[in-house]
Order: structure tokens, then C-alpha cells, then sequence
């Protein structure tokens, strides 16, 4: 079968599965167990630990119990030099947090742009030895329409990530940041549309899921096999452990029914803080106290989360 027909096979498939509730049915069977116990890779986005060069910001995450660090697009020649900082110190490079490229696009040649930028993204991401590309589609439209344009466009990026040892990762976003992709389902959709292949991964933000998942851990499981990033944050996007600084007569966000979904897939990669670690003018925050506080917290919760 040429491969457009069997996109196209596919693309048909996916959307009957969606339309007839196919992917929630699948969703409903718990995964077979997984062939490594899952770990918590506890780690943060670069910006928010302090330290004057990253050399410091790699001690400081190992003190606060973490062991990698997240970061944001950048060159070929900045990869190289955070890979030469970060040999010997224990300290490994989570995802690239990129944004948003625009495959969407109604303009055929914005498009094939958008497809040469985010390959040279993953060759970055595979210097730097990051576990994948974070990437939101661009712009936003209806999700039929946005699943047939990525089945067309996501094979060739997928299969240069292969090639060249790295991966896209799909965020969904909360519907008010984005009407495209807002579940880890639909993300898994995308990928199967698109052929599947392990150079085609997603990743769970656990405030946007927050928001728009019905059952964390059903959403993870879900996803097994395609899961390979996670963003941590609070209800209210302050640090995990901390919504009653701001909401003290409602209850504190859970992660541990999304750990228990982590744990049945045997997540391996890293579960990355996204959020304000400094708290605002009524409640400041020192990161150099309340990340090693959030730290605890969370490994707390993943020692609740028993399946």
C-alpha cells in the first residue's frame, strides 16, 4: 500500500474511533504490566532554579532532590556547550520546550517551513541529548481538520527523528490557551493518524489536564507507549503543594492518580516543573526553600499513587 493510502486508511480509522468513543473503549483496558517499574525524574525548566551559570543551577537541582533540567529552543552551538556542562554532574537534559510551529498552516509553503524548522529542532534536541521537541500545532482549527493536515505533514518529521535519535512531543493545551488539541487522547489520535513510530511521541501537562482530563490516570493510560515528557504544576499553576496560598477554601490539586497512570505504563523520562516558583507580592516564594518543599511533596504523592 503507498503510504498517502495508508495515511489516509488510517486518518479514516482514527476518526471513526473518536466519533464512536473507539480510543475512550481502548482506554478502558489497563495496560499489560510494564516491563520496567516506573521512576519520578524529578526536574525543572532551567529559568526557574537559581544559580549563576548552569554548572550551579545543576548542583542546586541535586540538592532539591532532581536529577535533570529542561529547557527552551536554542542553537546547535548552545546544545553543544549545555552538554559539555552538564558531563559528570548527574544531571540530565529533559525535553526542549520549543512552542509552537506552524503545520496548520493554509499556506502550503508556511507549512514545508515549519516542517524544515522543527527537523532542525530535533537535531538540536539530539545534541544536546534531550528526550524530545515539546511542540504545539499551529494555528488553531476545528480538530478534524488540524488531525488531516498533521497525518500528511508528521510522517517525515517523525522519521527524521528516528534518524537522527530524538522526537516530537505533542503538548495538548487547556481550552483556553488552545481549541486544537486539549487532551492526551486526542495527541495519541495524531500520532496513530500519522503512522505511529517511536520518532512521534506527546507529552501530559498536569495543569492543563487539570482542566480538561475527566480521570488523570485513564489519560496516561491512554498514551502508553507514546508518553515521553510531563509538566508539573499546580491548579492554579504555582508550585505543586502550594494552590492553598492562593486558594486556601479549596482542596489541594492531586497527583496521585496521574502518578498511579505513570506507574502502569512504567514512565521512564522526566516529570518537569512548569509553573511560578516565587509566588506574588501576597505570598512570596523563595525557590531556594519551596522547590525542595514541592520536591518532597511530590515524591510523597508518588509513594500514595499504589497500583
Amino acid at each position: 500500500m503507498h503510504r498517502r493510502d495508508f495515511l489516509k486508511t488510517s486518518f479514516v480509522g482514527v476518526v471513526a474511533g473518536l466519533s464512536a468513543g473507539g480510543i475512550k473503549a481502548m482506554a478502558a483496558d489497563a495496560p499489560p504490566a510494564p516491563a520496567k517499574p516506573a521512576v519520578l525524574k524529578l526536574c525543572s525548566q532551567e529559568g526557574k532554579i537559581p544559580g549563576k551559570s548552569l554548572k550551579e543551577k545543576a548542583e542546586t537541582i541535586l540538592k532539591f532532590g532532581g536529577c535533570g533540567l529542561e529547557f527552551g529552543g536554542m542553537s546547535a552551538e548552545r546544545a553543544k556547550q549545555i552538554k559539555q556542562d552538564l558531563a559528570g554532574t548527574g544531571v540530565g537534559v529533559a525535553a526542549l520546550c520549543w512552542g509552537r510551529f506552524s503545520l496548520m498552516d493554509s499556506d502550503a509553503e508556511k507549512r514545508k517551513k515549519a516542517v524544515e524548522d522543527l527537523k532542525k529542532a530535533l537535531e538540536v534536541a539530539a545534541e544536546a541529548g534531550s528526550t524530545g521537541v515539546i511542540v504545539v500545532p499551529n494555528p488553531q482549527m476545528p480538530f478534524e481538520d488540524g488531525l488531516k493536515i498533521l497525518a500528511d505533514v508528521l510522517p517525515a518529521v517523525g522519521e527524521h527523528g528516528v534518524k537522527v535519535g530524538n522526537r516530537v512531543l505533542l503538548e495538548p493545551l487547556c481550552g483556553g490557551e488552545a481549541k486544537f488539541m486539549n487532551r492526551l487522547e486526542q495527541a495519541v489520535a495524531i500520532i496513530k493518524a500519522a503512522g505511529g513510530g517511536p520518532g512521534l511521541g506527546l507529552m501530559g501537562d498536569f495543569y492543563h489536564m487539570c482542566k480538561e482530563e475527566k480521570d488523570d490516570e485513564q489519560a496516561f493510560v491512554t498514551a502508553d507507549g507514546y508518553c515521553h515528557h510531563v509538566h508539573l504544576a499546580s491548579r492554579v499553576r504555582w508550585l505543586p503543594g502550594q494552590d492553598k496560598l492562593r486558594e486556601p477554601d479549596k482542596p489541594e490539586r492531586s497527583f496521585v492518580a496521574g502518578f498511579k497512570g505513570l506507574k502502569r505504563i512504567g514512565y521512564q523520562d522526566y516529570c518537569s516543573l512548569e509553573c511560578n516558583t516565587s509566588g506574588d507580592k501576597q505570598h512570596p516564594s523563595d525557590p531556594m526553600v519551596e522547590i525542595p518543599k514541592s520536591f518532597a511533596f511530590l515524591k510523597q504523592q508518588w509513594a500514595e499513587a499504589v497500583i
